[in-house]
């Protein structure tokens, strides 16, 4: 994963108003005042396998970023951008076309906490050979929530990280491969939003610098497995 990590290039392209990402290879519009992705999201999308088949889902996508990376890597699968955000998710949509990946990848307009939502926008549970999440880090009651309704969407949670992640899971297959990245000091929610959901889990710390605490992990579980837990070698990037 690391050497997917490496080629990050989050040059800006003002002329066009495009983010440009793996080295120029993905060009992304995002909200001038909303959340923009960055190094989360190619870690996110770094995960998923080169060969993966059958549907991929970015559940929280905003813009689109890490569902439209793991498209690029992943040339045989077909990718679901779910996004509650109205804005974000035209632009998701946006940026679909822009990279010529509209013909594979589709933006869903659905909140993922609510089953209702989520069919009315047209996804079916347990159709996912793969959920990658990048969840709102924070609760409300613990950080500033900031006045722009989009960014506070997309940094503060609304629902406990359980509820988040048993909704992504609804949508996840047996057998599917369920990957979320996070804050590093909230692994123990984590762990225990997972438990008894998914199985051979295993954590990846990711670092700012080698000799630095990690302040971010990659969570990956399959669901139905029943194999142990597992530590990967941390990565800094």
């Amino acid at each position: 994963m690391q050497s997917a990590v490496v080629v990050l290039m989050a040059m800006t392209d003002s002329s066009a108003e495009f983010d440009g990402f793996l080295d120029g290879r993905l060009r992304l519009r995002q909200s001038a005042a909303g959340h923009r992705a960055g190094t989360d999201a190619v870690l996110l999308a770094a995960a998923t396998p080169q060969d993966q088949q059958g549907l991929i889902l970015d559940i929280g996508a905003g813009a689109g970023a890490a569902g439209l990376m793991a498209a690029l890597r992943a040339t045989g699968a077909s990718v679901g951008l779910v996004e509650i955000d109205r804005e974000s998710c035209a632009l998701a949509r946006e940026n679909a076309a822009a990279n010529h990946l509209d013909s594979r990848v589709m933006a869903y307009e659905a909140d993922v906490l609510s089953a209702k939502s989520r069919r009315a926008a047209g996804l079916v549970d347990e159709t996912a050979a793969l959920v990658l999440t990048n969840p709102p880090f924070h609760d409300a009651g613990k950080v500033r929530v900031t006045p722009d309704a989009a960014k506070a969407r997309a940094h503060v949670a609304s629902a406990p990280l359980a509820d988040w992640t048993r909704a992504c899971l609804a949508l996840l297959a047996p057998g599917g491969i369920f990957v979320m990245i996070h804050r590093a000091d909230a692994l123990a929610e984590c762990l225990a939003a997972v438990e008894g959901r998914i199985g051979g889990v295993s954590i990846q710390p990711i670092h700012t610098r080698a000799d630095a605490p990690a302040t971010r992990i990659l969570l990956r579980g399959v669901k139905g497995s029943k194999a142990p837990l597992s530590i990967l070698p941390a990565i800094a990037v």
